[in-house]
């Protein structure tokens, strides 16, 4: 293997990290949005533009993940597909509470509300983040998929 495509394959580790890591702050903007906001007009424009956002490009990354590189680790490694399995039930959860959050954005609610929703993602997207780093880096840093970064992990 030459070292041009070692580090291709390396790569896929260091990507799924760094879009964690704008994902996390994302997360920070759109807490630091709210916690902005006058009580007055608690659903400020930058809060909706942040949760949108933010919403949008968690989804995104997840059904990343769930179309192109879950398939392929699988193919690779059907020791991991309880993993796996975990994995999706996590972006399953995830997407219910961002559905959540995104309605009490769209109506106004107040900052309380809109607190708790971004503190439960936050807790479970954390906890997400964190067992997929611990049970996949290792993977991808050997997996070959010829795919856009972007179309796999999300376009951030």
């Amino acid at each position: 293997m030459g070292e041009g495509e070692q580090t291709r394959l390396v790569a896929w580790s260091r990507e799924m990290r760094a879009v964690h890591e704008r994902l996390r702050g994302a997360l920070r903007l759109t807490r630091q949005a709210l916690a902005d906001g006058t009580p007055a007009e608690p659903a400020t424009r930058d809060l909706l533009l942040f949760c949108h956002g933010f919403c949008a490009a968690l989804t995104a990354h997840h059904e990343g993940e769930d179309r192109e590189l879950f398939p392929a680790i699988a193919r690779r490694h059907p020791e991991l597909q309880g993993t796996l399995h975990q994995l999706r039930q996590d972006h399953s959860m995830i997407g219910h509470l961002l559905v959540g959050l995104s309605a009490a954005v769209t109506r106004g609610a107040p900052p309380e509300e809109l607190g708790r929703h971004l503190e439960g993602v936050a807790a479970i997207m954390e906890s997400h983040f964190r067992y997929e780093e611990r049970q996949l880096l290792t993977v991808l840093e050997t997996l070959a998929l010829d795919a856009d970064p972007a179309d796999v992990l999300g376009p951030l």
